[in-house]
């Protein structure tokens, strides 16, 4: 089955101690809709500007990442995010946000769109998640990713959407905000009451936590001798996720989110290895498979 994703289609300039890379491929639609073309036919919803590289055009394309939900707004100018990363690659400062086209953005769907199966709404604005579910029809399952910024700006609409998806991934201080609670084991049982039947806690290196109807999965993260950038690991993971699940033709939905989880994980660790999407557009399906073995593997006693 296919998968549609919404979300954030930047350039972004990274700086880490060893290397500066402007204008890179980025955002949470970019990274989640190429790791979902690995394992299912996918769907691209966001806007760019006129300055948006044609290259990167066709590097969706070469991954068969469909882009008529792509908006292109020629007089103006696509969103730029620029960041720095310490020697540790788990702190970085934000240089600079240009939203740019995306600020006003109102998307509407094409009708190839409305009736996707899988929908993952990727790191974005509340209010624009909204408007794409307003669209949406027969979804079986709805995957929203959200951040810090929403709930300090946006928790209304926050709350609202909790009450409108099947499953809410954050990372492990963001599920502590949004519940009040220090203890991310606790804080699960009172996320799942505003909404969301599955949660999935994010926490980077340490893996993830999932929480479900049949209790708690924990999955760890694929190990790396050496971390290039981080930036677009939390949205490969996600998309690696939501492609391998729509994928699936058999087995419940939870027991497949469980092997989804690993899959995106490997996706994430292939991101990290590269600036922006460097890495991940030189992966190969067969190399990812081999990476989920060997965490099987790692995981087993």
């Amino acid at each position: 089955m296919s998968v549609l994703v919404v979300g954030t289609t930047a350039l972004d300039s990274i700086k880490t101690p060893k290397s500066e890379n402007p204008l890179l491929l980025g955002g949470s639609a970019s990274h989640a809709a190429v790791a979902a073309s690995f394992f299912a036919k996918t769907q691209l919803m966001g806007v760019v500007g006129g300055d948006f590289p044609t290259k990167y055009v066709r590097l969706f394309e070469k991954h068969g990442v469909c882009l008529k939900g792509l908006d292109r707004v020629k007089d103006g100018r696509t969103f730029h995010w620029s960041g720095e990363y310490e020697v540790n690659m788990n702190n970085r400062r934000t240089v600079e946000t240009v939203l740019g086209v995306i600020e006003h953005w109102q998307p509407a769907l094409p009708a190839a769109y409305e009736s996707t199966p899988y929908v993952l709404l990727a790191n974005i604005s509340p209010s624009v998640q909204h408007r794409v579910l307003d669209q949406v029809s027969k979804a079986k399952f709805i995957i929203a990713d959200t951040m810090d910024l929403w709930l300090n700006i946006a928790l209304p609409d926050v709350l609202k959407l909790l009450k409108r998806v099947d499953c809410l991934v954050l990372n492990d201080s963001e599920a502590r905000q949004l519940v009040s609670d220090d203890n991310v084991v606790s804080a699960l049982t009172k996320i799942h009451r505003m909404g969301p039947e599955y949660v999935i806690i994010k926490k980077g290196e340490h893996g993830s936590i999932l929480s479900g109807p049949k209790g708690l999965f924990i999955a760890p993260a694929y190990p790396l001798r050496k971390v290039v950038d981080p930036t677009g690991a939390g949205d490969s993971f996600v998309g690696g996720l939501i492609g391998y699940l729509a994928a699936q033709k058999s087995g419940s939905i939870e027991t497949n989110l469980r092997r989804a989880i690993l899959h995106g994980s490997v996706v994430a660790s292939f991101c990290c290895e590269g600036f922006g999407l460097n890495v991940t557009t030189r992966t190969t399906k067969a190399q990812i498979l081999a990476r989920v073995k060997e965490l099987e593997k790692l995981s087993q006693f």
